[in-house]
């Protein structure tokens, strides 16, 4: 046994959990209420993005890429595809839109010229920020309720869960 597993005498394993018929009850009723409010939650998020990009003439993809030059900076079409999940001729196609609606345009890497990077043109990229900033009040206002352990154990938790949805899209996409 590892260092948290203990026996069936009622003792807990590496989770914390007791090891016993309730405790594996109480633990699928948990694992089955996360899959329906994790389906809530994407599909209020999907909706959310969507009316955001759809007021801006965006796709929900096109908003998340921009949202990914935002936080990562300019990034190569190979780097996109390896974020989004995306084919590399899909990230093409993608790019060819942003730059077409003035959201990025493609520069020279900055240390190898025969390559291109793609960047935002911050000054459209500052249009959006509007519809961001009520939700992001709501944001911070729905975590006062809990504490700085339960946030970490949030944020821990949805970080693994945003690798392994980025590699299931990567896999979807081949």
């Amino acid at each position: 046994m590892s260092s948290g597993d203990e026996d069936a005498s009622g003792d807990k394993d590496v989770r914390g959990d007791r090891v016993d018929g309730a405790a594996d009850d109480r633990r699928a009723k948990a694992l089955d209420r996360l899959m329906t409010v994790g389906r809530e939650h994407s599909g209020v998020t999907v909706m959310f993005h969507s009316a955001v990009a759809a007021m801006q003439g965006l796709s929900a993809t096109e908003s998340k890429t921009l949202d990914l030059l935002q936080r990562f900076g300019p990034l190569t079409a190979k780097d996109l595809a390896e974020r989004t999940g995306l084919a590399p001729a899909s990230v093409t196609g993608l790019v060819d839109r942003l730059e077409s609606k003035g959201f990025v345009r493609r520069v020279k890497h900055p240390t190898d010229k025969r390559r291109v990077v793609v960047e935002l043109n911050q000054e459209k990229i500052a249009e959006l920020a509007v519809f961001f900033d009520d939700w992001a009040r709501d944001v911070v206002e729905a975590c006062e309720e809990f504490s700085t352990e339960e946030l970490e154990t949030v944020n821990r938790f949805l970080s693994v869960m945003s690798e392994r949805q980025r590699k299931a899209a990567a896999r979807l996409s081949g």
